[in-house]
């Protein structure tokens, strides 16, 4: 065997050897792609079940993306190392075998085998079963050299005044649960009530009793000085079980009367005093029967209150500032209803805070009724971070007390002021404005 021989067979020795070293980079860009997107795209929810049922790889993967910096980190590395790696060795390949035009022929075909069988390919796999890739994955995708490259970004990042926490998650529970609802939405896979019930419950850490609470101006309170038969029409008369009790000034809440106790006690009173049943019932005091009024501040969360109702067995509390004065009051039907929308049963005045449409697009409002109430019944967005009635929102934006029949602009929407008592707006009615009036 010849010089020139050996030569050519050594020559295409290299060639293969590296035609196989860039097939096998490709592969191993494959894999780094594909755990990338199974592990960013695993739900943390089914990982952890599966956690539970004993498999080790879900217990690895959960792991891994609780810690995203070292996740971007190592699959970063891997896929750009194979990935530089196999463009060089292609680069030399094709120019050893078509000279200088084999550096446009390498990149051409390199970006083709990337492209199809590196990142496409891979990542459709992993995106259609994430939780099982991300399982397989990740006890192959740890790296010694990842932490020295973190604290070199780290300090790269510290620099130019960025602050990094290893511990942070790129989306917050709240947040990915409610993009996920309105993409399903979106799409038609989850109904509107589903979502805002859903939505409602996970708002409740967020939102204060402040926002939800009966005004005092809109409370019914039994004087305490009124007569027994007086108190006990108006009890009767009421559409509601619980009432405040006050003694002289209505800011003076000394007690709350449940109408059942009001009545058992009436009625034991008249049928121990027999024969003298008008006089026994005149001398009734509705004081013996009252509750201890429970007051709560108008900070506390709907969340916090919802658990304090269930631990003191009561669904009743009034509301006060931080100056002790009355603001409102609040029942646990309150909080249920920002879950599952209005409670009504026959007691309830008719429509009270219900939305009319009008068959000219526009939409009948009472001015108490609430902006996240009018958002959950239409579907609409108005900001409800400067006020939480609609009444409110026209007096912020409009800055005037309006009178009846006064229009205002704003946010998307014409506001028009229908009804007005002393300061407080009570009727008004809304439509969009892209709506053509007919």
């Amino acid at each position: 065997m010849d010089a020139s021989t050996v030569a050519a067979s050594s020559t295409d020795t290299t060639l293969w050897i590296t035609a196989g070293a860039i097939v096998v980079l490709i592969l191993l860009s494959a894999f780094f792609s594909g755990s990338e997107t199974a592990l960013t795209a695993a739900s943390r929810g089914k990982l952890r079940a599966a956690q539970d049922r004993g498999s080790k790889g879900a217990e690895l993967a959960l792991s891994i993306t609780e810690d995203n910096e070292r996740l971007i980190g190592s699959v970063l590395l891997g896929n750009n190392l194979v990935n530089i790696l196999a463009t060089s060795l292609a680069t030399a390949l094709f120019t050893s075998l078509f000279g200088d035009s084999g550096v446009a022929l390498a990149t051409l075909i390199m970006t083709l085998l990337v492209l199809i069988f590196a990142e496409v390919l891979p990542k459709t796999y992993a995106i259609t079963n994430p939780e099982l890739a991300a399982s397989r994955v990740a006890p192959l995708v740890f790296s010694p050299v990842v932490a020295a490259i973190r604290a070199f970004v780290r300090i790269v990042l510290r620099v130019f005044g960025v602050k990094t926490d290893p511990d942070s998650q790129i989306l917050a529970v709240r947040e990915e649960i409610a993009g996920a609802l309105q993409l399903g939405h979106s799409e038609g896979v989850v109904e509107k009530e589903d979502r805002d019930r859903i939505l409602g419950a996970l708002d409740l850490a967020e939102r204060t009793v402040e926002e939800i609470m009966l005004h005092r101006s809109n409370i019914e309170m039994i004087d305490a000085d009124s007569e027994p038969r007086t108190i006990l029409k108006q009890c009767l008369e009421s559409n509601y079980t619980r009432l405040p009790i006050y003694k002289g000034d209505p800011e003076n809440i000394i007690g709350v009367a449940h109408a059942k106790d009001l009545m058992r006690a009436m009625y034991e009173t008249i049928d121990q005093a027999g024969d003298r049943a008008a006089e026994a019932l005149e001398v009734f005091r509705i004081t013996d029967v009252m509750m201890k009024p429970y007051f709560v501040p108008d900070t506390t969360t709907l969340a916090d209150q919802m658990r304090n109702f269930l631990r003191k067995h009561t669904h009743f509390a009034l509301v006060v500032d931080e100056y002790g004065s009355l603001e409102g009051l609040l029942t646990l039907e309150d909080i249920l209803e920002e879950i599952v929308g209005e409670i009504t049963d026959e007691h309830d005045p008719d429509a009270e805070h219900q939305v009319k449409a009008g068959e000219d697009g526009w939409f009948w409002l009472d001015g108490a009724m609430t902006i996240r109430d009018l958002n959950r019944a239409t579907d609409w967005s108005l900001p409800d971070d400067e006020a939480n009635t609609i009444a409110g929102l026209v007096l912020h934006e409009a800055q005037m007390i309006p009178t009846p029949g006064q229009r205002f602009s704003f946010h998307g929407f014409r506001f028009e002021v229908m009804e007005r008592e002393n300061n407080r707006i009570t009727r008004l009615r809304v439509r969009p404005l892209d709506h053509v009036e007919a």
